[in-house]
């Protein structure tokens, strides 16, 4: 058993015969990536605090945009999240992912967003309008050829000053 685990490591260093040159004017191409993530992910959205019967935008909430994917060899690999920027004073958020930031190998197979973290101690308590808690799939896009990005729409998220026991919208 053991000579068969050193059997393995020895022939997964090395590397089949093809050791990387230490040539500085090669560039090594990374098809990954391009195969992976070939456009900039980004998702918008508004994200309000509901108080009584009133709706307001909610400036300063953070949204998570967590992802599924596998690896180069079609397995699960562990989900990863990021992080919008904090909502603006009309509550709109934006958060991006590029193919620089992907691992290597790595191909997303779906992505939804979720509300994160609230500014306001009288209404941080989420609710699923739209999966807010449940998480909204990114489903659709508009590619956004200039900046090539697919850009994706979510929401509205909503905080609330309580707890619901009812409709969340």
């Amino acid at each position: 058993m053991s000579l068969a685990l050193v059997a393995a490591f020895a022939s997964a260093t090395d590397h089949g015969g093809y050791a990387p040159h230490s040539d500085p004017n090669l560039v090594k191409p990374n098809f990954n990536k391009e195969k992976t993530l070939s456009a900039m992910i980004g998702v918008q959205g508004l994200v309000y605090c509901r108080s009584g019967p009133k709706r307001f935008p909610l400036q300063g909430a953070v949204v998570r945009i967590t992802c599924l994917a596998s690896d180069g060899s079609g397995y699960e690999a562990a989900p990863f999240s990021f992080l919008s920027e904090a909502t603006d004073a009309k509550g709109y958020f934006f958060a991006t992912l590029s193919p620089y930031e992907m691992q290597e190998n790595r191909k997303i197979k779906e992505c939804k967003a979720f509300l994160d973290q609230s500014p306001l101690e009288t209404c941080n308590v989420p609710t699923d309008a739209k999966q807010g808690i449940t998480g909204a799939l990114l489903a659709s896009y508009h590619y956004l050829s200039d900046k090539k990005m697919k850009l994706f729409t979510v929401g509205p998220f909503v905080y609330s000053s309580a707890p619901t026991s009812g409709s969340n919208y």
